[in-house]
């Protein structure tokens, strides 16, 4: 139990580490230029979406749907709770400053690109039958074909 949290605490650190490197990138090297800052907030929103996509087809591989489900959901709302409120603050910006609209914008946006990363890996593994359903049933249809076939007696 301690691992499986250890791996949530690392994933939401991560995807925070990702937000808080495009902002400085933003801040240091595109201060006032909105249109490369959008192109850094869409890169940024790229690679979280892609380490979502390569967790999910890893994760779904050797663990029920279920529970990866609810560790991805677990690191994504705790990264998005420090990405929306605390990320701002690090480079010297209030969370709330461009009004309501910009926050929830942020909100809708990470939380878009987390999904479509999700589904993309997960609908990965399973079109390749490599996820942890399709192995077990897999793994079952073996065992019945195995078995040798019971004579009826009259």
């Amino acid at each position: 139990m301690r691992d499986r949290w250890r791996a949530v605490g690392v994933l939401a650190v991560a995807l925070f580490a990702v937000n808080v490197v495009a902002r400085l990138v933003i801040r240091l090297g595109f201060d006032g230029d909105d249109t490369a800052a959008d192109r850094v907030s869409l890169a940024m929103f790229l690679v979280i979406g892609l380490i979502l996509a390569v967790l999910a087809f890893r994760w779904g591989q050797d663990r029920p749907l279920g529970r990866w489900a609810a560790d991805v959901t677990a690191a994504v709302g705790a990264a998005l709770l420090l990405t929306v409120l605390v990320g701002p603050l690090l480079v010297g910006q209030n969370p709330f400053g461009g009004g309501a609209g910009t926050f929830f914008a942020q909100i809708w946006l990470y939380l878009a690109a987390t999904a479509a990363g999700v589904l993309v890996g997960y609908l990965t593994v399973t079109a390749l039958g490599r996820d942890h359903r399709s192995r077990i049933l897999k793994r079952y249809a073996e065992i019945k074909t195995a078995k040798p076939r019971r004579p009826v007696r009259r």
